[in-house]
């Protein structure tokens, strides 16, 4: 049995024991697996809601990164499996299957809570947060029980990091972090499940089908596959549009990013405070008894939401725009807002009484090799089948389509009797 057989005799036969998950029915992990699983850091993924504060206009949203990661366990080992099939010759060794297993199952252990709230707050990125936990209290257990380095399992997650030894990281980085990675098949349909959404579905038996290794860019796509990358992007950009970016989730994210952003400027906290916390815990931690700024997080959590008094569409060419990606620069702009509107109130209008909201940048990458798999050799070719398609939509700027910036205000009336007769976007170069 060579190296090959080897590793597929282990993936059909070493994974029998289920968990029942409502998206993909049955996960089957094995048993060297369990271990790492009933960590307890695994477990605090449990406390950490997938879609954060979209529960508060979809309230079947409640679940969990623990969930999303047995999912994108599952659809790594299938992918790895039709790999391994397809071609015989993936640059892949036993070791370096069960490190990609290990880190497709512990990709989000560093994540943050409430979604991506805190994404530009100049803090560690959640992969580098889950690299560090691997190295730390998961490290024993991933040499005692799945004997791979956990250096590996780190390195996969938080591209290379530094890894020096055997296993091939970077061809399993890019199978977990592609276009067609796992995670975005996960998240995407579960998502949608959650949300009684139709928009993520995605047919993954027939990806399956379509997807080939790439030694150098981890998988390839059939031409038939197109089809199937086309849906995946179309998705992504209808669940933004319906339920990530949703007007009263933005809202909601954007008063727990100014709280926390406040915070940190006046000093009251350090980014170290951010990191390794479930939902419950970031609650408790930040309340308006400890920095007044909080009360915002407070009252996302009552469904207290700010009313939105200005929308328009985020420019590119537009040097205004630009600088307010930057949240230290929206802060200032928020001061001003604020300290003008009490001008005119006669009375002072705290400044987390406004919030400015710019969402951060989307990427809609389609650079895939393309294989023709009646052919010997490999036929490689820049998507643009997916890119055409879209550029025939909102007037040619497809991910630029769904950024705009908003102005939300706290629901006092006289507040926002003032700003509504405030020229605001005069302020934003428009």
């Amino acid at each position: 049995m060579d190296e090959s057989d080897r590793i597929l005799h282990h993936l059909e036969n070493d994974y029998t024991e289920p968990i029942r998950d409502p998206v993909w029915k049955h996960i089957y992990v094995s048993r060297a697996l369990l271990p790492v699983i009933e960590q307890e850091q695994f477990q605090k993924l449990d406390r950490i809601r997938q879609l954060g504060v979209a529960a508060l206009v979809y309230p079947g949203a409640t679940h969990t990164r623990r969930g999303h990661s047995l999912g994108v366990f599952h659809l790594a080992r299938r992918m790895i499996m039709t790999l391994l099939r397809r071609n015989r010759e993936v640059p892949v060794t036993m070791e370096g299957v069960k490190a990609f297993l290990c880190a497709a199952l512990l990709h989000d252990i560093g994540h943050y809570p409430f979604a991506h709230s805190l994404k530009d707050l100049r803090v560690k990125a959640h992969e580098s947060l889950a690299a560090g936990e691997i190295l730390g209290c998961f490290a024993p257990i991933i040499r005692e029980s799945l004997r791979v380095e956990p250096e590996a399992v780190a390195a996969i997650i938080d591209k290379g990091a530094g890894y020096r030894g055997a296993v091939n990281v970077g061809f399993f980085w890019k199978i977990l972090s592609g276009v067609l990675d796992p995670d975005k098949l996960d998240y995407l349909n579960r998502d949608a499940f959650f949300c009684g959404v139709p928009y993520g579905i995605q047919d993954v038996d027939f990806i399956l089908e379509e997807v080939f290794p790439h030694a150098e860019n981890g998988v390839a796509i059939s031409r038939k596959g197109i089809t199937a990358l086309e849906n995946i992007l179309f998705s992504k950009y209808l669940m933004y549009k319906t339920v990530y970016w949703h007007k009263t989730v933005r809202i909601a994210t954007a008063m727990i990013k100014k709280a926390i952003a406040m915070a940190l400027e006046d000093g009251a906290i350090s980014t170290r405070d951010l990191y390794g916390l479930d939902d419950e815990q970031f609650s408790a931690r930040f309340r308006a008894d400890v920095f007044p700024g909080f009360r915002l997080i407070e009252d996302t959590r009552r469904r207290v939401l700010h009313k939105q008094v200005l929308r328009l569409p985020f420019t590119e060419a537009s040097h205004a725009h630009r600088e307010l990606e930057n949240i230290g620069a929206r802060l200032g702009l928020e001061r001003d807002i604020a300290g003008e509107a009490g001008r005119i109130l006669g009375r002072e209008v705290p400044q987390e009484c406004i919030v400015v909201d710019v969402p951060e940048r989307l990427a809609f990458d389609v650079a895939i090799p393309v294989v023709d798999p009646t052919l010997p050799e490999t036929e490689e070719a820049e998507v643009d089948q997916p890119v055409s398609m879209f550029r025939r939509m909102e007037s040619g700027d497809f991910p630029s389509s769904l950024r705009s910036i908003s102005v939300s205000a706290r629901r006092d009336p006289d507040l926002l009797s003032v700003l509504a007769r405030m020229d605001l976007a005069r302020r934003f170069g428009s």
